[in-house]
């Protein structure tokens, strides 16, 4: 009985000493850039994942998704569709630009509940399209109670440029803040050597500003993580939640000139 108790011990430390797999919201439009009028339609997909490792978690239909571009909003909650992601459930949405402009992408999802974590997350995700050679307003925050506002523009980058951020909380610069980083790993072309590879973490300065480079090309997310002030009750009790800014970036490769 005592060896029996001393190895369950063991393998509870063990899974507990081992770093959480990364949450991420995810908004992964079909193109980062919109240059030509015929291919003007943006099909978007959100989910809820982890990206690098390519395991899915079931998302329940957002609170609320739509755009924003200079000053207007547009709810595309209706737009979205069932699919699935991962093998798991997820939605897909569609926008089409009719003139330049800078389309911000948002979700607002119901929270999710995390058994191994005892606590609810709500991620509120954020993507940047431009359209048609326009690039005003890339720097706008939406008003989410939790959202990255790029400092560097969030499209037109390279592998390798440094990536700027600031972490606002209910409209203020949050200090002191975790940021996660991870790849998107769809083709699964790329292995973390261990699980500490997985998610890259920086820490937001007093301003709340965070600067992030990448190592190789595709999309990138980084995730704000705080702790919302409300609970949400759960089996009689009541449960945190997690509340996390994510925005989601290209980088690319440079195209060499053919000879």
């Amino acid at each position: 009985m005592r060896l029996f108790r001393l190895s369950l011990t063991l393998a509870v430390l063990a899974l507990s000493a081992s770093p959480a797999l990364a949450h991420f919201g995810m908004i992964i439009p079909s193109t980062d850039v919109v240059t030509d009028k015929s291919k003007a339609k943006v099909e978007l997909t959100v989910s809820f994942s982890h990206p690098m490792e390519g395991k899915g978690m079931d998302m329940a239909k957002p609170k609320a998704f739509g755009v924003q571009d200079g000053n207007q909003k547009t709810d595309l909650l209706a737009t979205l569709k069932p699919t699935k992601v991962m093998d798991h459930d997820a939605w897909s949405g569609e926008f089409t630009f009719k003139k330049p402009g800078v389309g911000t992408f948002y979700l607002v999802p119901e929270p999710y509940f995390e058994p191994a974590e005892d606590k609810f997350i709500e991620h509120l995700t954020k993507v940047v399209v431009p359209a048609f050679g326009e690039e005003e307003g890339w720097d706008a925050p939406v008003g989410l109670s939790a959202e990255i506002v790029p400092l560097t523009r969030p499209f037109g980058n390279y592998v390798g440029n440094v990536f700027t951020g600031k972490v606002l909380v209910d409209g203020k610069p949050a200090a002191d803040v975790a940021v996660e980083v991870e790849y998107y790993n769809k083709e699964k072309a790329f292995e973390a050597p261990n699980e500490y590879m997985t998610a890259q973490v920086v820490k937001t300065d007093a301003n709340g500003v965070f600067n992030c480079a990448v190592p190789f090309a595709g999309w990138w997310g980084f995730a704000a993580l705080t702790d919302a002030p409300e609970t949400v009750q759960k089996d009689g009790a009541a449960k945190k939640i997690e509340r996390g800014a994510v925005l989601w970036t290209k980088f690319v490769e440079p195209k060499r000139k053919k000879k």
